[in-house]
């Protein structure tokens, strides 16, 4: 098995910030990823870790089994970022496209995605058109979107643990959480006319013909970029653990 994770402690530093209007941090302490007033992140603190293991072992050893990772994928924007804190669309893109062929699933079977979710301008505009362009699918509102940076900030190193271990407990308790701090959608996203939604409220995760599947998105300021797809597991017998 395998022990994998991230922290990220500022543990007895007083630290807080100036905001500076167009920047990316929020102007208010809150992140309202995907908002109409969407104005950036604050930072957080956190540590999260996971254990991986073969599903075949885990099947054998008794394991309590969370979830299964269908596949991963990791790239990095390189000369395509038109600044260093700016991310590539076409980057985000290929990095979530090619999970999906990896994992061996259609993006029609996909019923959340964990956003990076910054709430900034650009970023939420790049994050959305990467994903509707991934999923390149003419079906509508039948994915929900959430960022768990809405909850506990942006998390730097364990940003992407975070939001890891969000899917992974909505798979098992089979409930996609609510996107807190979010009103109305920013009008630049065009979401109502796209795969996505955001609900506002714990909704049951209902199976759509198929076993729970979600993805994961985690992108570093210095272009890389990670997607992971979730799968709940379903044991031989039927008997989902």
């Amino acid at each position: 098995m395998a022990l994998a994770g991230g922290v990220s402690l500022k543990s007895h530093e007083e630290y807080g910030y100036m905001y500076q209007e167009g920047m990316i941090l929020s102007s208010d302490g809150h992140c309202r990823p995907f908002d109409k007033d969407a104005d950036g992140f604050i930072g957080g603190e956190g540590a999260g870790i996971v254990v991986l293991k073969l599903l075949d072992d885990a099947i054998r050893d008794n394991d309590n089994i969370y979830a299964v990772i269908k596949g991963s994928a990791i790239n990095n924007d390189g000369r395509r970022k038109e600044s260093y804190t700016s991310p590539s669309m076409a980057g985000q893109r290929e990095v979530i496209k090619y999970a999906h062929q990896l994992a061996g699933v259609e993006p029609d079977s996909i019923s959340l995605v964990e956003t990076h979710g910054t709430a900034t301008n650009l970023g939420d505009q790049i994050e959305i058109g990467a994903l509707k362009s991934a999923f390149n699918t003419p079906k509508q509102n039948y994915c929900a979107l959430g960022s768990v940076k809405a909850n506990i900030g942006h998390l730097d190193t364990a940003a992407g643990i975070a939001g890891l271990i969000k899917v992974v407990l909505a798979l098992k308790h089979k409930e996609i959480p609510p996107m807190i701090n979010f009103k109305a959608y920013n009008p630049r996203l065009k979401l109502e006319d796209s795969p996505f939604y955001i609900n506002t409220e714990n909704i049951p995760w209902k199976a759509q013909g198929g076993p729970r599947r979600a993805g994961v998105s985690s992108f570093g300021i210095g272009g890389t970029n990670a997607h992971v797809l979730l799968e709940e597991y379903i044991s031989p017998v039927g008997k989902k653990k």
